[in-house]
């Protein structure tokens, strides 16, 4: 364990050392938070956003990729030489497919949100070329799932679910669409929650530390490694990411975090811990699908706006207020996934 915590301290040096130039560099290329802002899927630009979220503009965006860079240019250069941090590399699974499944998705979705990223800031959304609409972007996010949760049932040979306090439920050919399904439903749910300074950041540290713990317990440093890294990261890049942030992950962020958040519940065999450990990005995407399928077969909304950090928002909550008790929420919801995933 020791060599994991070099790793988190190894990773927040790197980034703390590049976010303030990587900061620089986007206000130079004007990479930066704009008015025709909208989010992905589940959450449109409404005129309660823009009210409570105008001073936002002009904040960059973008942070995410100098994450993706970061991560996945030291896992790449470590994994190979564990002993030499004084880790013994073990893996429940083919070393090299598990390192593939993690970095595949790591930067497929990153690349999906980079374009998102680049469409919405400087406009390409009016090129034919660029404008691909939201029907079609989710498209390739069911492809890019469709592809990473093939490679977890044929590569690793993953195809079931463990249940707490019942037997291990095998899915065989079923497990595909189902972790599908998750991958592409934690991506959004991230995405969505990326609204208000160190939200999604935040509750994203709080699930990736539960899920060093039972990484560890099972001796998966191969994973546990990736989690090392990204966790030491993210720690830095939160401290310029708080209220008032001075940086933003993006969609590029966003949607890579989501999807490899829930690749690694499902490397665990503990979908349900991870539905239960990421209870608050749940709750997020489920407040939004709940709007949205109001609206359609009933024709009217169920809260005046969402997400329910959004809705909390308009209710009067101050934005620190909020994200301090989400996180709270994270916590218990972590300690609960946590506890039910060693049954």
């Amino acid at each position: 364990m020791e060599g994991i915590l070099g790793l988190i301290l190894l990773a927040f040096l790197a980034i703390s050392i590049l976010l303030v130039p990587y900061i620089n560099f986007l206000y130079k290329i004007k990479f930066l938070r704009q008015k025709q802002f909208t989010k992905d899927v589940f959450e449109v630009r409404t005129p309660i956003f823009d009210k409570l979220h105008a001073h936002k503009i002009g904040t960059p965006v973008g942070g995410g990729a100098l994450i993706i860079f970061v991560v996945t240019a030291l896992y790449v250069a470590i994994i190979g030489v564990l002993p030499s941090f004084g880790i013994d590399r073990t893996s429940v699974y083919p070393f090299k497919k598990e390192v593939q499944v993690l970095l595949f998705t790591f930067v497929s979705f990153g690349v999906l949100g980079l374009y998102d990223d680049l469409r919405k800031t400087f406009g390409f959304r009016r090129a034919k070329f660029w404008g691909l609409r939201i029907r079609y972007k989710f498209l390739v996010q069911l492809i890019l799932g469709m592809i990473v949760a093939s490679m977890l049932y044929f590569d690793l040979g993953i195809d079931f679910v463990n249940v707490s306090f019942f037997d291990i439920l095998r899915l065989d050919i079923f497990y595909i669409p189902f972790a599908a399904f998750t991958i592409i439903s934690f991506a959004n749910a991230v995405n969505i929650s990326d609204g208000l300074d160190g939200l999604a950041s935040g509750l994203l540290l709080i699930c990736l530390v539960a899920f060093l713990i039972i990484s560890g317990a099972i001796l998966d440093t191969t994973l546990s490694t990736f989690l090392g890294l990204w966790i030491g990261a993210l720690i830095a890049f939160l401290y310029f990411n708080v209220f008032p942030a001075r940086i933003w992950l993006g969609d590029v962020g966003a949607l890579s975090f989501g999807a490899t958040l829930a690749v690694c519940g499902l490397l665990l065999g503990k979908p349900i811990a991870l539905a239960i450990i990421g209870g608050v990005f749940v709750v997020e995407v489920a407040s939004s699908l709940v709007q949205l399928l109001s609206k359609k077969f009933r024709g009217k909304k169920i809260f005046e706006v969402s997400p329910i950090h959004l809705w909390l928002q308009h209710k009067g909550w101050e934005e620190p207020k909020i994200v301090f008790r989400l996180l709270l929420a994270q916590v218990i919801f972590a300690v609960l996934g946590l506890w039910l995933s060693f049954f």
